[in-house]
């Protein structure tokens, strides 16, 4: 028993607690060249979101100082400072407008805005981030508490990611976007509140010794303040983190149900959209052929109801009820079989059908009305055969098609809608592009 408390012993190994509470009071302070290089930072960490660069948002995150006040109000309940709490808090305060105003005149004066996957990566939090700010504070105030300080800070910076949600959050203002400035901005303050808790359980247990006020009275109060802010810090993160357990439990038991219902039956879902909610669940629903009769529907929702996980979500099927060209070709193979005796007008009837896909293959407006039903933003489309030639004379043929819309699909609409086309079109070579 001994050697197991002596191996997950914190106390060995650490440093002197005067000079390590005076290196966490110097980290809180945001002025001269510490303001300086959080500025830079927060430069240095737009840019790599705006060009989709995982390297340069890691340096940014390396040399940011944004740890420094949250550690310190961590540290500050800890041991009861309330002067130094309150410091923490009003610098924290400080570096994060001063972070969103630089990331915000950023992105307004960027011509880029294209959104890019790092930067949606940073609009929706979920239980995990919540498990990484924690564990990640953990190894954080740990290793200031050590003698030797060693390699772990460089990598709680990386992983607990403080300034990519900011930046993000500066996007979304900069480009009028509330969701992305909420979402980003949710998953910092997640950040900032999970690293906080860490840090102050490891100094309790470490029992760094309290403050001591000018009188029995005024520390009793302070206590009872402080109490009130780790209960009120500890309440909503607590609510926070079942709330993101729950939409995840809802996203994968959607996927349990859809692939017994749907994928598993042969139908391909082309496109898949939920929407958490603890009093409107939904979920919404497109397929690439198969087409639901009203009772098949009906059934499908009973199912859902039945769900003891699911129950309560509202499900919506995209379908284009007016496809003309699948009615089309429907009609004239009908009218082929029932005219087997008269092989002149069957022979007709094959050239008509054929005449009939070849020029409906590109038809621009019927496959813009199909895709608007699976993909609302896309509102004008050109389809068209191109021959690339190389300077060796080698020639390839591409299916460019060139839409528009109020914003840039995401990658995974992009793959999604390339995929479907292919299909659509019989083609292997759809190539999508969003218009200038």
């Amino acid at each position: 028993m001994k050697q197991i408390t002596d191996i997950l012993n914190l106390k060995e190994g650490e440093g002197d607690r005067e000079k390590t509470l005076e290196t966490v009071k110097k980290n809180i302070s945001f002025k001269g060249a510490n303001l300086w290089i959080l500025a830079c930072a927060i430069i240095v960490a737009s840019i790599g979101l705006n060009v989709n660069s995982t390297a340069v948002i890691i340096g940014a995150m390396l040399i940011s100082p944004l740890m420094g006040p949250i550690v310190g109000a961590g540290f500050a309940l800890g041991i009861y400072d309330f002067s130094l709490l309150k410091k923490s808090l009003r610098n924290l305060l400080n570096a994060t407008v001063v972070s969103l105003i630089v990331s915000t005149l950023y992105f307004y004066l960027s011509p880029f805005k294209d959104v890019q996957s790092e930067l949606l990566a940073r609009t929706s939090p979920n239980i995990y981030d919540i498990l990484i700010a924690f564990f990640g504070g953990v190894v954080g105030v740990i290793a200031v508490t050590r003698s030797e300080k060693g390699n772990p800070i460089p990598g709680v910076a990386i992983a607990t990611a403080l300034m990519p949600p900011l930046c993000t959050a500066g996007y979304g203002l900069a480009t009028a976007q509330w969701a992305f400035f909420l979402g980003a901005f949710y998953l910092y303050c997640i950040n900032c509140v999970f690293i906080g808790i860490a840090t102050f359980l490891i100094i309790k247990y470490l029992n760094y010794p309290a403050v001591k006020q000018i009188d029995e009275k005024h520390q009793k109060r302070v206590k009872y303040t402080i109490a009130f802010l780790i209960t009120a810090m500890l309440a909503p993160s607590s609510y926070l983190a079942y709330s993101l357990y729950r939409e995840q439990q809802f996203k994968k038991n959607v996927n349990i149900f859809i692939e017994n219902e749907f994928s598993n039956k042969g139908y391909t879902v082309v496109y898949k959209k939920t929407d958490f909610n603890r009093h409107n669940k939904k979920l919404e629903l497109a397929f690439l052929s198969k087409r639901f009769s009203p009772a098949e529907i009906m059934n499908i929702k009973n199912k859902l109801s039945h769900n003891k996980y699911l129950s309560g979500t509202n499900l919506h099927i995209r379908q284009d009820s007016t496809d003309r060209f699948n009615d089309l070709k429907g009609d004239i193979l009908n009218q082929i079989k029932s005219s087997e005796n008269e092989m002149n007008i069957k022979d007709v009837k094959i050239i008509q059908l054929e005449k009939e896909l070849a020029k409906n293959k590109f038809d621009n407006r019927q496959i813009l009305k199909e895709i608007r039903t699976l993909f609302p933003n896309v509102n004008s489309l050109s389809i068209a055969k191109n021959s690339l030639i190389n300077y060796k004379d080698s020639t390839t043929t591409i299916t460019a098609v060139i839409y528009d819309g109020p914003k840039s699909l995401t990658k995974d609409e992009n793959d999604k809608l390339t995929k479907w086309l292919n299909e659509r079109l019989s083609v292997k070579d759809a190539i999508l592009f969003k218009k200038q």
